[in-house]
């Protein structure tokens, strides 16, 4: 079964970056994932745009308010 990793639009949290990672699923698009640990306790692995990704490092902060893309702390 298919799990959508994209970030709901109307989504606000924090975190700090766990890990990174990229994948070819189909053969011919790349993407970009980093592994979040919220604020609350628990993590999730989230697709981000090439950008954000090749900006953030392990142990970074990430933030995401409601209307806009994550973004490095």
């Amino acid at each position: 079964m298919f799990r959508s990793r994209r970030v709901n639009e109307d989504e606000e949290w924090e975190g700090v970056v766990d890990g990174k990672s990229r994948n070819m699923p189909d053969g011919s698009n790349l993407y970009h994932y980093l592994k979040v640990a919220f604020t609350d306790g628990k993590s999730r692995k989230i697709r981000v745009d090439g950008s954000l990704w090749n900006a953030v490092s392990e142990g970074d902060g990430i933030v995401k308010r409601a209307g806009s893309a994550p973004s490095k702390k």
